[in-house]
Parts: structure tokens; C-alpha cells; sequence
């Protein structure tokens, strides 16, 4: 029984089509006498937004196909531990990679376990890598006074109280002004307790 087949294409940087790629991807194909069932062409270069590509890995997940058949690697995306991490979930699904540019990408070859091995330890060394600077990035900005995190949320707590006084529940209240219930409470009590700390501090 023949191996079902599916074909990514994707333009790169300065490329408006794929028909260059095609005829490498087709020889492939019919030399390895594959039956072509599906074919993804994803018309943007390397955007972080990639819909062709994501609606491929649904199909891979369900098991549509057994063979991804790429013209190069980078193909898949713009970074190399993305480019990885998508041949390592491929294999995952038990889809085999095929490549035309890289001869020696085959992981249904005999050095299937090396390749998924040293692709394996390259993703996580270079995740290990960009923790390590989101890291140190992270703590240069606390050092230098940067905040971090979300802004604080305004809340107009006088707003809120005039609206309780009114007999409005809180969380009625919190609904109106656009704010999570125990956020506006924690906030009324703040006020509260510096409105009491300031009216000992003058007395």
C-alpha cells in the first residue's frame, strides 16, 4: 500500500509564488511512488499568523497523512528552534519529513532516532538560551526601576462609594465601572484605610 503524502509549500522573503519549488517536491513524490492526498501552500513569508500551516497540524493530529513532503526547512517558519519543534511534533504524530534541500532530513530513515535526538537537544538548548535572556533582560529592567507587569488599574473609587450609598450592590457596581468585584473591594478598602490614616495623622 502506497504511503499517504501531503505537500507544504511557503513563499520566502521577495518570493510571490511557489512554482519554482514545485517541480523538486513533485520528483520527490513520484520517485518514492507516494500518493499525493493533500497540499498546503501558505502564501505568506514567514508572518507570525501562518492559517495554512496551523489547519496542516490539525490534519497531521487526525492522521490524515504519513509523509510531509517540504522543498527546505525554513520553510516552516522563521526561527530554527520553531523550524525543530515542528519536525520533533511531526515525527510525534509519526508523519516522516522529507526535504529536497536537505537530502539527509529523513526521519524515516535509518538515523530517524540520531536526527530526533540532536533536533531534541538543539530546541531545548536554544529555549534554555532565550529563557536565559528574557531572564536577564527582566532583571537589568527591575534594576534600572523599570515596572513591570500590567499598569495598575484606575478605579474610581468615589464613583463606587456614591453608587453603594445609592444601595447599589457591589457587585452591580463593579459591572459598571468595568472592574472585577474583589478588585473595586480591595480597592474601597485601601481608600478607606488611608482616608483613616490621614484623619489621625491631622488630629
Amino acid at each position: 500500500m502506497k504511503k499517504r503524502a501531503a505537500i507544504y509549500l511557503r513563499v520566502s522573503k521577495g518570493e510571490l509564488h511557489t512554482e519554482n519549488q514545485r517541480p523538486d517536491v513533485d520528483r520527490i513524490i513520484a520517485t518514492r511512488d507516494l500518493e499525493l492526498v493533500a497540499e498546503y501552500e501558505e502564501k505568506v513569508s514567514a508572518a507570525k499568523v501562518r492559517p495554512v500551516f496551523d489547519e496542516m497540524m490539525r490534519e497531521v493530529h487526525r492522521g490524515a497523512f504519513d509523509v510531509l513532503v517540504v522543498w527546505a526547512l525554513d520553510r516552516f517558519g522563521r526561527s530554527m528552534v520553531g523550524n525543530l519543534q515542528a519536525v520533533l511534533e511531526l515525527d510525534r504524530c509519526g508523519v516522516q519529513v522529507v526535504s529536497v534541500r536537505e537530502t539527509w532530513l529523513d526521519t524515516g530513515g535509518p538515523v530517524r532516532p540520531l536526527l530526533i535526538a540532536i533536533f531534541g537537544w538543539i530546541a531545548e538548548q536554544e529555549r534554555a538560551t532565550i529563557v536565559a535572556r528574557t531572564n536577564a533582560g527582566l532583571e537589568r529592567a527591575r534594576r534600572q526601576g523599570v515596572r513591570l507587569g500590567r499598569p495598575p488599574r484606575v478605579i474610581d473609587v468615589q464613583q463606587a462609594q456614591v453608587l453603594l450609598e445609592q444601595g447599589i450592590s457591589l457587585r452591580q457596581v463593579a459591572k459598571r465601572l468595568r472592574v472585577p468585584a474583589m478588585t473595586l473591594h480591595g480597592a474601597i478598602k485601601r481608600a478607606g484605610r488611608t482616608e483613616k490614616g490621614s484623619s489621625e495623622r491631622g488630629s
